[in-house]
């Protein structure tokens, strides 16, 4: 690992550990006075949405070349359960998976999904963006993000949305065996960038790895998946600002 992408890896873990739920009781979404330009105004709690300068997600573009550090996924745990929260359908998994970034070591929590994809690629958005969030056992988070693009259905997808909960609140337990290296792409090159949650409280110092390789899934599962939702369930691109993605 270079000298670049040892300062801004280790600027993202040095941040402090942030927690895995929004303020409890404030309720937020995707339209209306609930809606993402208005999230740093509904409580204390969430004024990094608005006031922060290192928010996800971002276009990546101008990524500088560099020595990334090494991916590693050891995803060896079985999902659990399926849940619907009202602004995404989760996937849990039992614990012992993990995902290393160099020598930093991050355990698996759960997976989520936005449609469309959250993050943009050099202005391109994509179906769909599925996200691996990871705790290491300081606190600190890491995502690793997967893009979808329309093409052959994924079975693994296919798989959770046969037991996708239609209302929100609503979650029951997975049936059947699916692991979490089934939604990955066989390619793990990635850029990687520091950044924040993508929802409330959009507490910052969270590491981002973007995987470059999209995957396929079918139309009617993008469909599928809006559908449940109701809505889009993205949230717009942020500043770069100052940041660097490199790759």
């Amino acid at each position: 690992m270079n000298k670049l992408c040892a300062w801004m890896f280790g600027g993202a873990l040095a941040m402090a550990a942030q927690p895995l739920v929004a303020a409890e009781g404030v309720h937020w979404g995707y339209d209306g006075e609930a809606a993402p330009e208005h999230w740093g105004e509904l409580a204390p709690a969430f004024a990094a949405c608005s006031a922060g300068q290192n928010q996800s997600p971002v276009d990546i573009s101008g990524e500088v070349k560099s020595a990334v550090p090494k991916l590693y996924f050891d995803y060896k745990s079985q999902a659990t359960e399926v849940l619907n929260n009202g602004h995404t359908v989760q996937v849990n998994f039992a614990p012992g998976s993990t995902m290393r970034l160099g020598d930093h070591r991050f355990e698996l929590k759960q997976m989520h999904f936005h449609v469309p994809s959250e993050n943009h690629v050099h202005g391109k958005s994509f179906a769909m963006e599925g996200h691996l969030v990871h705790q290491d056992k300081d606190g600190k988070l890491a995502v690793v993000a997967v893009m979808y693009k329309p093409g052959k259905a994924q079975g693994t997808i296919g798989k959770v949305w046969r037991q996708m909960p239609e209302n929100a609140g609503d979650k029951q337990a997975f049936e059947g065996r699916v692991r979490a290296g089934e939604f990955l792409p066989k390619n793990r090159g990635y850029y990687y960038f520091s950044g924040s949650l993508t929802t409330p409280p959009c507490s910052e110092g969270v590491s981002w790895v973007v995987l470059k390789t999209a995957v396929d899934a079918g139309p009617e599962q993008f469909e599928r998946f809006a559908h449940v939702m109701h809505h889009p369930n993205n949230r717009p691109v942020q500043p770069l600002n100052a940041r660097i993605v490199i790759n």
